[in-house]
C-alpha cells in the first residue's frame, strides 16, 4: 500500500474521465484490485425498484454473473453492509451468520471479505467489496483506502442515477425519471416540454480562410453587425413596459460592445490582416472568452456569456441560411441551456414559457432577476444536467426547491399539476382580500409590506394590497450598471419607489453588496465571502459611496416624507453610530444645497447576525425601528449555506433555535419601546407567519406573490389561537415536529391550502 495517496489520485482521475458508468465501474474494480493486491474486487449497486443489490462489475468473480446476480436488501454480507452503513471486515466470510452463497459467482474459493458502503447524502447507493483466499482480516490502512475509494465512487454513481444511466445498465426501460438539484432562481412550478436553446452555429468550427476581397468582407460584416444592432434595439423597445431602465441596461452594454472601438474594430483588423469575416469573428470572440474564463469574479464571468451571445448573433447573420431556423415552441415550453442570456430570454415567445433550467448561473445572475420579474419559475446551477439530450423531453421545474425532474412519472406530474391548479385557484380566490385591512377576527391589526427591487413588483404589490415597502433592495440598480450610478440616477430610481407608494412608508436598504452579491465593476474576492466584507462594512469603509446614496434618498423624499433607511449586516453599536453620523452629515449637505428643511427619515437596522441578536436591546436604543432579515439570520445561526444543495435540507425556519431567538428579540425590542418587523421567506410563508404574528412582530414584509396569502391568513386566524400554537411549539425540540404542529393547526382552521403549494415536500 505504498504511495497510497498517489494511487488514489490516479484511480479517481481514471474513473472521472471514463466515457460512461460501466467503464468507470470496470476501471474502479480493476484498479482497486491491483492497488490492494487482492484477488477479487466487485461493485454491487442498489436497484431501488426491486430493492436488490445487483453485481455490476467485478475483477476475480465470474464475469457472466455481472448484471445477472443480485441480493435482497437484507440478504448476505452485502446486505449487512448496507443495513449497517459501515464497513464489514471478516477473515472467514462463510462463518458469518449472514453469509449467503452465490454459486454463479464462483466466490466459494474466497475466505477474507471487506465490504464498505457507497453512500451519497445519507443514502445507500451500493457496496464495494474486496475478497481474498487467505483467511485474514484486512488491516486498518487497507480498510481506510477502500472507504476513501468508495467515497469517490459515490459521486459518480449518484450522477449516473440522476441522468438515468443506472437504468440502462440494469436493463430498465429508457426514459426513467431523472432528478437534478440546483439553485432556485425564480419561485414557482413549471411543467412542459424542453426546448434546448443552443447557438445557430458553432463559432469553434469556423475555419480560417484567405480573404480574396477585403472590402466585400468588411461590407458584409458591417451589414451583419447593423442587423444585430437593430434587433437589440427592438428587444429593448419590446421590454420597455416590463422592465425598469436599470434592468434594461444590458442592451446598452451590448450596443457599446458593437461600437467600432470594440469588438467590431478588432474583427475588421483581422479581416484587413487577411482572414475572412467569419474566421476573424471567431478569433476575436475566442480571445475574449478565454480572458473572461480566467476571471475569479462571478459577475465578470457573466460577461463571457454576453460576448458569446453577440458573436453568435453576428455569425447567424453572416450565415444567411441559418436565419430561418426557428425552433418550435409548445404551449408550455421549458427553456433549457448551458447558460441562457437575458437577451435570448426576452426574444422568446414569453407567453409560452413555463419554466427555465440552466447548467450555469446563480440566483443573482441578471437572467434570474429578470425571470423573477416576469414570474417564470427558474432553476439555475444544474451542474450535472445533460443539456444536449433533453430536447422535447417532458420536464418539471420546481423553482421553490431548486429541482428539475426529467421524464416525471404520472404520479409526479399529477402532484405538480395539482399544485399549479391550486395556485391558480387560490390566486383567483384571494382577490377578495386585496382591499381588506390585515386584521385578525379578534381585532389584531398587522402591517403587511412588500419586498421590492424591480418595476414589476411595484404594480403587483399595489394590486395586492401592500401597505408600503418593507425592503427595497437598492443594490439591484447598482448590479445592472457598468459603474456606480450617479446621485441623480439614484435619486430618480428612489423617487419612483417613494412616489409609487406615497404616503405609505418605503424602507430603502443601503447598498448591500459582498457575500454573493458582488458588483461587476467593484469585485470583492474573499475565501469566505459570507463572513467577510459585505453590507454596512463595505459602505462604512467607502463613505463616498454611502454619502452619495443617502443624499439621493433624502432628495428623492422631498415633499413625500415616506422614506425609511435600513442598514444591513450590522454587527456592532459602533457601526450604527458611524452610519447615523454620516446620515446626519448627508442631511445637512442636502439642506444647505437645496435650501430646504428636511423631515429626517426614520433609520433602522437589519438583524441578520447572531452578534446583533445578542446585543439587540443596546442597538434598539440607537435607532427608530428594527427589521429581522430572516434569510441571513437563519443561515448564520444554523451555519448553513442555503444555496448549497448538499446542506440545504438543514436550513429550516422551523428550527427551535430560530423560533426561540425571534421570540426573545421581539420582547427585548418592545421593552425598549421600538417597533420591529421581519422580511424574508419566513414572513411570506403562511406557517411561519402565523408564529411571527403570535410573537408580536409589528409588520411582515414579503414578495408580492405572497401578499394575498398572508392577508387571508391574518383575516382568518385569531391572534389568541396563534398565541396558543406558539406556546406549544416553543416547548418542542424538533423542527420537523414543529412544522407538523403548524400544518395540523392550519388544517383544523381550513387554511392548509395556503401553505401546501409552498411547503409540501415533493419527492421523486
Amino acid at each position: 500500500m505504498s504511495n497510497m495517496l498517489e494511487t488514489l489520485r490516479r484511480i479517481v482521475q481514471e474513473v472521472n474521465t471514463a466515457p460512461n458508468l460501466q467503464s468507470a465501474l470496470d476501471i474502479m474494480v480493476s484498479s482497486v484490485r491491483g492497488a490492494m493486491g487482492t484477488e477479487v474486487c466487485s461493485v454491487y449497486l442498489l436497484d431501488e425498484r426491486s430493492s436488490r443489490y445487483v453485481l455490476m462489475a467485478t475483477e476475480g468473480l465470474n464475469s457472466e454473473a455481472i448484471g445477472n446476480v443480485s441480493l435482497g436488501i437484507t440478504e448476505g454480507l452485502v446486505g449487512q453492509v448496507g443495513l449497517r452503513e459501515e464497513p464489514l471486515n471478516l477473515d472467514d466470510a462463510a462463518a458469518h451468520p449472514k453469509f449467503h452463497y452465490l454459486p454463479e459467482t464462483g466466490e466459494e474459493r474466497y475466505n477474507s471479505f471487506l465490504g464498505v458502503p457507497i453512500m451519497h447524502r445519507r443514502k445507500i447507493l451500493g457496496v464495494l467489496v474486496v475478497q481474498q483466499r487467505d483467511k485474514r482480516r484486512f488491516d486498518e490502512s487497507e480498510e481506510a483506502f477502500l472507504v476513501t475509494v468508495s467515497a469517490q465512487l459515490s459521486g459518480v454513481v449518484a450522477h449516473a442515477r440522476a441522468i438515468g444511466a443506472l437504468d440502462s445498465l440494469r436493463g430498465n426501460k429508457p426514459g426513467a425519471v431523472g432528478v437534478f438539484n440546483g439553485v432556485p432562481g425564480s419561485p414557482g412550478v413549471g411543467l412542459g416540454k424542453a426546448v434546448v436553446i443552443y447557438p445557430p452555429a458553432d463559432l469553434g468550427s469556423i475555419p480560417d480562410r484567405v480573404c480574396d476581397d477585403t472590402e466585400a468582407e468588411i461590407a458584409q460584416f458591417h451589414e451583419a453587425v447593423e442587423t444585430v444592432r437593430c434587433s437589440i434595439r427592438e428587444l429593448d423597445r419590446k421590454m420597455a413596459s416590463s422592465l425598469m431602465p436599470e434592468e434594461r441596461a444590458l442592451f446598452d452594454v451590448y450596443l457599446r460592445m458593437l461600437d467600432d472601438q470594440g469588438l467590431v474594430g478588432e474583427v475588421i483588423d483581422r479581416i484587413v490582416a487577411g482572414n475572412w469575416a467569419q474566421g476573424a469573428l471567431r478569433e476575436v470572440i475566442e480571445e475574449h472568452v478565454q480572458t473572461f474564463q480566467t476571471m475569479e469574479d462571478a459577475y465578470l464571468r457573466e460577461r463571457m456569456a454576453d460576448v458569446k451571445d453577440l458573436g453568435l448573433r453576428i455569425l447567424a447573420q453572416l450565415q444567411k441560411h441559418n436565419a430561418g431556423d426557428i425552433p418550435c415552441y409548445p404551449e408550455n415550453t421549458i427553456l433549457v441551456g448551458e447558460d441562457i442570456s437575458t437577451a435570448v430570454l426576452v426574444e422568446q415567445p414569453l407567453e409560452r414559457i413555463a419554466g427555465i433550467a440552466t447548467v450555469q448561473g446563480s440566483s443573482n445572475a441578471h437572467m434570474a432577476i429578470v425571470a423573477r420579474a416576469l414570474g417564470i419559475p427558474t432553476v439555475v446551477g444544474l451542474t450535472e444536467l445533460p443539456v444536449t439530450s433533453l430536447d422535447d423531453t417532458e420536464l418539471v421545474v420546481d423553482g421553490y426547491q431548486g429541482r428539475l425532474y426529467v421524464n416525471p412519472s404520472k404520479q409526479l406530474r399529477k402532484r405538480y399539476k395539482d399544485i399549479i391548479r391550486d395556485e391558480k385557484q387560490f390566486i383567483a380566490g384571494l382577490e377578495a382580500y386585496k382591499d381588506l385591512p390585515a386584521c385578525t377576527p379578534d381585532g389584531h391589526r398587522m402591517q403587511i409590506l412588500v419586498n421590492t427591487g424591480l418595476m414589476v413588483d411595484v404594480a403587483r404589490s399595489k394590486n395586492r394590497g401592500a401597505e408600503g415597502v418593507g425592503l427595497y433592495r437598492s443594490e439591484i440598480p447598482f448590479m445592472m450598471r457598468e459603474r456606480f450610478p450617479s446621485e441623480e440616477e439614484q435619486r430618480a430610481i428612489y423617487r419612483f419607489q417613494l412616489e409609487s407608494f406615497a404616503p405609505r412608508p418605503v424602507t430603502i436598504r443601503t447598498l448591500d453588496i459582498g457575500g454573493d452579491k458582488d458588483l461587476p465593476y467593484f469585485p470583492i474576492e474573499e475565501e469566505n465571502p459570507a463572513l467577510g466584507w459585505r453590507g454596512i462594512r463595505v459602505t462604512l469603509d467607502h463613505p463616498e459611496i454611502f454619502m452619495v446614496q443617502v443624499r439621493a434618498m433624502l432628495k428623492a423624499s422631498l415633499g413625500l416624507e415616506n422614506l425609511r433607511i435600513l442598514l444591513p449586516m450590522v454587527s456592532s453599536v459602533f457601526e450604527i453610530e458611524e452610519a447615523l453620523h454620516l446620515i446626519h452629515r448627508a442631511a445637512m449637505e442636502v439642506e444647505e444645497e437645496l435650501q430646504v428643511t428636511l423631515v429626517r427619515p426614520q433609520v433602522g437596522i437589519m438583524l441578520e447576525v447572531p452578534a446583533a441578536v445578542v446585543q439587540v436591546a443596546d442597538m434598539a436604543q440607537l435607532v427608530d425601528f428594527m427589521s429581522v432579515g430572516s434569510n441571513d439570520l437563519t443561515q448564520y445561526m444554523l451555519a448553513v449555506d442555503r444555496n448549497n444543495p448538499r446542506v440545504a435540507d438543514i436550513y429550516s425556519a422551523y428550527h427551535p433555535a430560530i423560533l426561540r431567538t425571534l421570540y426573545r428579540v421581539v420582547q427585548e425590542v418592545h421593552a425598549v419601546g421600538k417597533p420591529i418587523g421581519i422580511c424574508g421567506e419566513m414572513a411570506g410563508d403562511p406557517g411561519t407567519a402565523t408564529l411571527l404574528m403570535a410573537m408580536g412582530f409589528d409588520s411582515l414584509s414579503m414578495s408580492s406573490s405572497n401578499l394575498l396569502r398572508i392577508k387571508k391568513l391574518i383575516c382568518e386566524m385569531p391572534l389568541e389561537r396563534a398565541r396558543a400554537l406558539l406556546e406549544r411549539v416553543l416547548m418542542v425540540d424538533s423542527g420537523a415536529v414543529i412544522r407538523s404542529l403548524v400544518e395540523y393547526e392550519l388544517e383544523e382552521m381550513g387554511l392548509i391550502s395556503l401553505i401546501r403549494p409552498l411547503s409540501k415536500a415533493i419527492k421523486p
